[in-house]
């Protein structure tokens, strides 16, 4: 959620510094609108186990101090998209935070940008971390890999599909 937010924002803060952007972005469950007013934080209250409603304007007041929550570099969503990478995200219906995906990959949509919104029936907000006991956590990882591998083909980055000896004495 926080890292899907900040993920944007940088972003946001590169595309507008002229610096290189990566080759794609993908996000899990993005906090974007930290103003609150995204209907699923009312209607999903009970639905989500992970995340308690009262806790959301308390952590958007920690983190923003005095910044406008309608900066975008606080809350995404209310920034300008044009010329962002492609972007996946992925998010479950139960999820408090859900319209802010929704409305995230709608507006990027509009501003140009290559987005792809999967919504996974019946998960809480970041279910991929759950992958011991979660087989949807791996589905939705695997998918995440398979759009960054192919966006990264495209763009020339060479992708090692076996890890180095030195990686499989660590994995042991």
């Amino acid at each position: 959620s926080a890292g899907g937010g900040l993920a944007m924002a940088t972003l946001l803060a590169l595309r507008d510094r002229g610096e290189p952007l990566p080759a794609a972005a993908a996000l899990m469950s993005p906090w974007t609108d930290l103003t609150g007013v995204g209907d699923s934080v009312k209607t999903h209250e009970t639905r989500d186990p992970l995340i308690h409603p009262g806790d959301l304007p308390v952590a958007a007041r920690l983190y923003l101090r005095d910044l406008d929550p309608r900066h975008p570099y606080a809350s995404p969503l209310y920034g300008d998209f044009h010329g962002l990478p492609p972007i996946l995200v992925h998010v479950g219906t139960e999820e408090l935070l859900f319209t802010d995906s929704t409305r995230l990959v709608d507006r990027l949509i509009e501003d140009g940008v290559n987005a792809e919104l999967v919504i996974w029936e019946g998960m809480w907000h970041v279910f991929q971390l759950f992958t011991l006991r979660v087989p949807e956590s791996w589905r939705s990882l695997r998918q995440m890999g398979s759009f960054l591998h192919r966006h990264l083909s495209r763009a020339g980055v060479e992708i090692r599909s076996e890890p180095a000896e030195s990686e499989k004495a660590l994995a042991l």
